[in-house]
């Protein structure tokens, strides 16, 4: 979609057409939910969280200002959302879930999807250890792959900071996940 579309998009919503809307939620709706799985680590919180992300969308897109990307100003959002649910909660011990028993089967013979499935578990159980700035910037340049500039606006911060954090995220990470091979 290009930033004309989703002008049109968001003039339509703002003329009172519930289709540009439901035309935004379709585009970014996975990425969204993929987000805060990621970052929330339970399917039920992400869905509760994804669908406060978009109701947030959707009072607020008639004070969009399309200086910033539609989707950048998605993800602000969604962040923010999920950073707001963690403090909620104030989990301390995160619940396992797997994030592969979404994927379609893909010929691998049940030893390989256990391991990978383990790898994925050690991965999200490194990620919760990772304090919230540097998780957040972790998962939106790695998983929703977004450049340096994005996470920035994001974030709120400059592609600097992104990049330290990023920088000792991935630090931490190889710490924490060599820490697990040893065992």
């Amino acid at each position: 979609m290009t930033s004309s579309d989703e002008s049109d998009l968001i003039e339509c919503f703002k003329k009172g057409d519930p289709s540009a809307f439901e035309a935004i939620v379709l585009r970014y709706q996975d990425r969204i939910h993929n987000l805060c799985r990621y970052m929330l680590q339970d399917s039920r919180d992400a869905e509760d969280a994804a669908q406060d992300v978009f109701l947030k969308v959707f009072r607020s897109l008639k004070d969009f200002r399309p200086e910033a990307s539609l989707y950048t100003w998605i993800y602000r959002i969604a962040v923010t959302t999920c950073l707001d649910y963690r403090r909620k909660s104030r989990r301390e011990v995160f619940r396992h879930e797997p994030l592969t028993e979404d994927l379609p089967a893909d010929g691998q013979v049940p030893e390989q999807r256990y391991e990978s499935g383990e790898i994925a578990g050690l991965i999200q159980r490194a990620l919760q250890k990772l304090p919230e700035k540097l998780r957040a910037a972790i998962v939106l340049r790695e998983i929703e792959e977004l450049s340096y500039e994005e996470i920035a606006e994001v974030l709120h911060t400059s592609a600097g900071t992104v990049k330290s954090r990023i920088s000792r995220a991935r630090v931490k990470l190889r710490h924490l996940l060599g820490k697990n091979r040893e065992r």
